[in-house]
C-alpha cells in the first residue's frame, strides 16, 4: 500500500460569493513517486454558477495545473525539480478562478487508479 495526499481543484468564478464546484483532483504519493493531476469540467454546471464564466481559460489552467504535475517547464511554469516541490506548489493558496481545497490522505495500490476513482467519486456529477 502506498500513502497518498490529494487535493480537489475548485472552480470559484466569483472569489467574493465563494461558491465553487470541484474541477479536478491532483494526487501526490511519495511512497510511489507519483504526482499527477486529473479533471472534468462539466459546462452546464460551471455555466449555472456563473454564466459569464471564461470555461476556455478554466480549461487552459487545469492544463497548466498537470503540466507543473508532470514536472514541464518554460511558458511561465515554475521549476521544481521534485513532485513533492510540485505538489506543495499546487496546494497553496490562492485567490484565482481555479483554487485548491484542503490536503486529505488514504492509501492505494496503484495511485493512477486512486486518481481516477477520486475524479468520479468527488468531480463527476453523480448519476441517478
Amino acid at each position: 500500500m502506498n500513502a497518498y495526499q490529494y487535493v480537489l481543484l475548485r472552480l470559484v468564478p466569483r472569489v467574493d460569493r465563494e461558491e465553487f464546484i470541484n474541477v479536478g483532483v491532483v494526487l501526490y504519493s511519495r511512497d510511489a513517486d507519483f504526482l499527477d493531476a486529473a479533471w472534468e469540467l462539466d459546462e452546464a454546471r460551471a455555466s449555472a454558477l456563473c454564466g459569464a464564466c471564461d470555461l476556455d481559460g478554466v480549461r487552459s489552467m487545469l492544463d497548466r495545473v498537470r503540466a507543473v504535475c508532470r514536472g514541464e517547464t518554460g511558458r511561465g511554469l515554475p521549476t521544481l525539480d521534485k513532485p513533492g516541490q510540485r505538489f506543495g506548489w499546487i496546494i497553496a493558496p490562492r485567490s484565482t478562478v481555479v483554487q485548491p481545497g484542503p490536503v486529505h490522505g488514504g492509501l492505494c495500490d496503484e495511485p493512477a487508479v486512486e486518481l481516477e476513482r477520486l475524479l468520479d467519486r468527488l468531480v463527476r456529477p453523480v448519476r441517478a
